[in-house]
């Protein structure tokens, strides 16, 4: 029998246990007039392949259909006897479940693409949120990862997914996470799934987790992006295995980053810190000065949240020295996002929830002043406006603002969004035209769809 990841990925996204499927089933059965004495054991063994009995597959189907509100078919959770399963070759343990993390993230990328309009699986917590990260870190590790399944994937191959990141990325950051969403997704069912599951040597599979890694992290950011979070720690998630996968600390380091930044926005700081404390313990000398940077910035922003001033400077400091050692030449194409004026705006934003506002305007004045993509510049000019307010000036607040709305003009981004509606909200408790001048402006803008 071949492990049913289709009916893995689908609890997964569901955000459901092998029991909580259990005892759904029961009830269904009961109201139905049929006794049903299922648990977490027979759940277990329908996921490595067994076909439940008499009309408990349809029950599966009506159960997780309604918990992610749409209808599944015997095909979509796996259980369609009119087409049989290939029988799998022996595999070692390790590999066996590197193939089952392959077919439940394809699983998933085709499930987004087919239903683009479903919000995603809910948000894990507590352990669940943890356990990737810790996986990540800890042995064992991958040893092999060549596999033996379609056409030969080359080292053109990997470089045309590199290229892709590249181009999802430069439009992300001028179009948003909204638009760009559904071209990443389609390109990762349709393309990227389809080498992973190719021939490769234990070299060239590395480098292809590398790159597959790293679009599912753009995907992850895009979710992230369209305030889908459930969905986008869920890519972050499946990134970071390709990256273990892979074998390349430093980009791990860079997924694990990404899960720093979510955290912060959700006010999960504890988290946040635990996931910048692993970056930096797990990576050593393989972390680059850009990354750096951003880790201990973020860092700062966690402990000035707690109130703890002392920690909250000392990685400002931190973040400020790794800044001044950044060679975009010698850094990985993901940290790129890392640009003149990134590390300021992050620390202005720390030092307002310090209270200090004349070193945040310092750091807002000089990130503004600094080249930037659309989509950093629209955040930019936020924090700029957010400190002028603070320090009670809303008269040079509304005229930033007013330039943040016209730079983010033609962006479809959730997050974007949400920052203004803040800026919006602040602008409207305080007295003067030209600040509820700007408040309308903004308002407009939020009026139109997308």
């Amino acid at each position: 029998m071949e492990p049913n990841s289709q009916l893995d990925a689908l609890l997964d996204q569901a955000g459901m246990s092998r029991a909580g499927l259990a005892a759904r089933i029961n009830r269904l059965g009961n109201q139905a007039g049929i006794t049903l004495r299922y648990d977490h054991t027979a759940v277990a063994r329908w996921l490595k392949g067994q076909r439940p009995r008499g009309s408990v597959p349809e029950l599966i189907c009506e159960i997780l259909g309604r918990q992610l509100g749409r209808t599944l078919t015997l095909s979509d959770i796996g259980m369609d006897v009119t087409s049989a399963r290939p029988s799998a070759a022996p595999l070692g343990t390790e590999e066996a479940a590197l193939r089952r993390f392959v077919e439940r993230a394809a699983s998933l990328w085709r499930s987004d693409q087919v239903h683009s309009d479903w919000p995603g699986p809910t948000l894990l917590t507590g352990a669940a949120a943890v356990a990737p990260v810790w996986e990540w870190e800890n042995p064992p590790e991958d040893r092999d990862v060549s596999h033996a399944g379609g056409p030969e994937v080359t080292a053109a191959d990997v470089s045309v997914l590199h290229a892709a990141r590249g181009h999802y990325e430069h439009l992300y950051r001028n179009a948003g996470g909204v638009a760009t969403r559904a071209r990443v997704v389609g390109f990762l069912n349709g393309e990227v799934a389809p080498l992973l599951r190719g021939s490769y040597n234990d070299t060239t599979g590395r480098q292809l987790c590398r790159a597959a890694g790293s679009l599912a992290a753009i995907s992850g950011i895009c979710a992230y992006d369209a305030d889908a979070q459930g969905l986008a720690q869920r890519y972050f998630h499946q990134a970071l295995r390709l990256g273990k996968a892979s074998g390349d600390l430093l980009f791990g380091g860079y997924v694990v980053a990404l899960l720093v930044n979510q955290a912060l926005f959700l006010g999960d700081t504890r988290h946040a810190l635990a996931c910048a404390q692993a970056v930096l313990r797990t990576t050593g000398g393989h972390l680059s000065p850009a990354l750096a940077t951003d880790v201990y910035a973020m860092q700062a922003s966690a402990y000035a949240r707690l109130g703890d001033r002392r920690n909250a400077h000392d990685c400002m400091r931190r973040a400020e020295a790794y800044s001044e050692r950044i060679r975009a030449e010698e850094e990985p194409e993901e940290t790129s996002y890392v640009q003149p004026g990134l590390v300021e705006v992050r620390l202005a934003e720390a030092l307002i929830l310090l209270g200090e506002l004349s070193a945040a305007a310092r750091y807002a004045q000089e990130a503004a002043r600094a080249p930037a993509h659309v989509r950093g510049r629209v955040n930019r000019l936020a924090t700029l406006t957010d400190v002028a307010l603070h320090a009670g000036e809303p008269e040079r607040a509304a005229v930033t603002a007013a330039e943040m709305v016209d730079t983010a003009q033609g962006i479809e981004s959730q997050r974007l969004r949400g920052r203004m509606r803040r800026v919006r909200k602040r602008l409207e408790q305080h007295p003067g035209t030209s600040a509820v001048e700007a408040a309308k402006l903004i308002e407009e803008s939020l009026s139109v769809p997308f």
